[in-house]
């Protein structure tokens, strides 16, 4: 059922999806985007949607996204039921089952799980609190390096559980990104993103193209390439 989700349909526009515990915060992402739709409101929210995330990841360092429009906007009638999305409390065996769902091998899951390299929790929205790295609007492989080489131990606070890095006491890992450490499987591709960048832009944006198009009955075989700004 690899159809399921508010990429297609863009159905994250209508409760209940909208106030599923894992999209928590995206109100401000949709927010943000509003003004684009009504200047284009030919465009339909799920390639706007789709199109804003491929530019942002490049516009932020990056690697290029591939994308091609055909999506179309579905009613509230074609919400998803909760806990189709990752829950960061769980552990490897979470993540394989919600990723596997969607027709993604261990690779592609810590690729796209590589996207924490850009921004941070808040306690307001997922209760979790702190950025992955010290640059969190730069797209980089930081966070992979991190997750390897630092010495990560639990926080002591009044939050969720989540990690801390040993040496500044100021990053955050959570507890499925510490899965992928304690999984073999897991663990060998973060290692291999670590140490080499361009390995980690050139597999994550094979994986993101993959997962914007599932279930997409595209009618064009076309992707565009869009310039990143000097």
């Amino acid at each position: 059922e690899t159809a399921a989700g508010g990429r297609t349909g863009a159905t994250l526009r209508f409760a209940p999806g909208s106030d599923h515990g894992a999209n928590a915060g995206l109100k401000t992402a949709r927010d943000f985007l509003e003004p684009i739709k009504a200047q284009f409101p030919w465009i339909t929210y799920s390639d706007l949607w789709t199109l804003a995330g491929a530019c942002a990841i490049q516009e932020l360092g990056g690697p290029t996204i591939p994308w091609r429009p055909g999506r179309e906007d579905r009613d509230v009638a074609a919400c998803t039921p909760d806990g189709r999305l990752p829950d960061a409390a769980k552990d490897q065996r979470h993540i394989r089952d919600i990723f596997s769902r969607m027709g993604f091998d261990d690779r592609e899951m810590v690729a796209l799980i590589g996207a924490h390299a850009l921004g941070r929790c808040h306690t307001d929205r997922s209760g979790f609190d702190g950025p992955w790295n010290f640059s969190p609007t730069v797209f980089t492989n930081e966070f992979f390096r991190l997750l390897a080489e630092e010495n990560w131990i639990q926080k002591k606070w009044n939050g969720p559980k989540q990690f801390t890095d040993k040496s500044t006491g100021t990053l955050m890992m959570l507890p499925t990104d510490m899965a992928l450490m304690k999984d073999k499987g897991f663990k060998k591709h973060v290692e291999r993103y670590a140490k080499d960048s361009d390995v980690f832009f050139k597999e994550f944006s094979d994986v993101f193209v993959k997962l914007l198009e599932l279930g997409v009955p595209f009618k064009t075989e076309d992707r565009f390439v869009f310039k990143t700004s000097e």
